[in-house]
């Protein structure tokens, strides 16, 4: 595997983790839901991290990989200085 394929799938993972657990907090807090919302919540944000993960690792072109991390450091910058 390509050194920039392991760097981009760790990136990926570590900010996607991190918005799971921002909308997992969102859930909690907008709807005052019950704990299996957040729990899925969790899982959905987790299954779709896992496929765009893999799909980065295994197959999506450089340009296209190296934006959703970067979308991805966006989304995280963005949703953990507001408020």
């Amino acid at each position: 595997m390509e050194t920039w394929r392991i760097i981009a799938t760790g990136l990926f993972a570590v900010g996607g983790l991190v918005l799971v657990l921002v909308a997992m907090a969102q859930v909690r807090d907008r709807k005052h839901s019950q704990r299996v919302a957040v729990v899925q919540a969790g899982l959905i944000g987790l299954v779709v991290v896992v496929v765009i993960t893999a799909s980065i690792a295994l197959w999506l072109p450089s340009v296209v990989a190296w934006a959703l991390v970067a979308a991805t450091a966006m989304a995280v910058l963005f949703l953990t200085m507001v408020d």
